[in-house]
């Protein structure tokens, strides 16, 4: 089982975090567009397990995301599963068509820039993401993956000691969905 490994900051400007990942090698990765349609289970209260489904558009690039429940830590720290599938916007819109004949429903669609920034932290691979959210804000997100309970641990260490050496400061524990949600004004529906 693998696991997602991370921590997500507020930041007013990228500048100072873009420039500590210089000095430490970092190379930034092209700015990419992306949005995410969040999906509510016609039988599953999402907001109460925990969990979610989400629908990934990278440029032409799609991808299925299930992020299980959040388990107890100093990071966020979730089981993640991620299927890529063809590319292009139709077979998204067919995709999410068959997700609606089964009952799924979306809740929100989140669309941010990010620029991803990669490096080998005591020999893990870890990706900071500068993210410019739509309607949110500015985020920076430290996050690496642990390949099952043994390396939890040094998982989240690494991402912890990574974040702090940035000088990230502003931990956001929501999720951009649930911060999208609560500015609408309106719940936590899946």
């Amino acid at each position: 089982m693998r696991f997602e490994v991370e921590q997500k900051f507020r930041a007013g400007s990228h500048d100072a975090v873009a420039e500590r990942l210089a000095v430490m090698g970092a190379e930034p990765g092209p700015a990419v567009d992306q949005e995410d349609e969040y999906l509510a289970h016609p039988a599953r209260d999402f907001a109460q397990t925990n969990e979610a489904l989400r629908l990934r558009r990278e440029g032409r690039s799609n991808a299925i995301t299930y992020k299980g429940p959040k388990r107890e830590g100093p990071t966020k720290t979730r089981e993640e599963i991620e299927i890529p599938f063809a590319e292009g916007p139709e077979v998204l819109a067919q995709t999410r068509r068959v997700f609606e004949i089964l009952g799924f429903r979306s809740v929100f669609v989140v669309r941010k820039v990010r620029t991803p920034y990669h490096l080998s932290v005591q020999g893990r691979d870890v990706e900071v993401a500068l993210d410019d959210v739509e309607g949110l804000g500015t985020f920076v997100e430290v996050e690496t993956i642990a390949d099952g309970e043994s390396d939890l641990a040094g998982a989240q260490r690494v991402v912890t000691e990574l974040a702090s050496s940035l000088g990230l400061t502003e931990v956001e524990t929501r999720s951009y969905l649930r911060m999208a949600l609560e500015r609408r004004g309106g719940g936590f529906g899946g």
